[in-house]
């Protein structure tokens, strides 16, 4: 696993969870205030030391889980947490009820390409994208991710305070999604809804 620290030596910390393919350019637009933010991203594996981001001179932390990254933010303890956000993902996010088909993400595993990867970041807004590169990561460790992402279990037990679903996702289906919560909040969206919002502290 990667991670990119935002800082400017705050004393509140947003751990923000990415999603497949990601790296820290499609929420590099989110206006931090008075956070610091730690993105985590590329999930080939789950190794990553923490002690070096000394999360201990936080006074406050909150997560912002965003697709594949819900399930991978309930795999670690950052200690007390203030507030937690899922966006557009579950804890089965491939799944036939609760996420990605199971046989639609084996066959985008089997014939993921460049091509194939353009049109799933395409496929992710609602409308027209408004940005051309979605992240800096090269097409072998976008594979490597989705291989590996498949071998991950959530902790059932993890709960949210805030889950939001958007009602044109077209990556985890909307309705997969809202069989698995009970009450999320219902925006207008495509699976990447952050174009949405102007600053972090909106997806508290």
């Amino acid at each position: 696993m990667k991670c990119a620290l935002l800082a400017n030596s705050n004393k509140k910390l947003i751990i923000f969870f990415n999603g497949w393919g990601m790296d820290e350019t499609i929420v590099s637009h989110l206006d931090r205030e008075d956070y610091d933010v730690l993105v985590l991203y590329d999930y080939r594996t789950l190794d990553f030391d923490l002690s070096k981001y000394n999360l201990e001179q936080y006074s406050e932390k909150y997560i912002v889980a965003w697709s594949m990254g819900v399930m991978v933010s309930t795999m670690f303890d950052f200690g007390k947490i203030n507030h937690s956000t899922a966006i557009n993902g579950t804890l089965k996010p491939i799944d036939d009820n609760f996420g990605i088909p199971t046989k639609i993400y084996k066959l985008t595993v089997r014939g993921f390409n460049e091509k194939s990867s353009q049109k799933f970041m395409e496929r992710m807004f609602k409308e027209k994208p408004p940005i051309d590169k979605f992240s800096s990561r090269d097409l072998e460790s976008k594979k490597e991710e989705l291989i590996a992402l498949m071998n991950y279990q959530a902790k059932d037990s993890k709960t949210f305070d805030r889950v939001i679903v958007s009602d044109s996702d077209n990556i985890i289906p909307t309705n997969n999604q809202l069989n698995y919560w009970q009450n999320p909040e219902i925006i207008e969206s495509g699976h990447c809804p952050f174009f949405k919002y102007n600053s972090w502290k909106d997806l508290l």
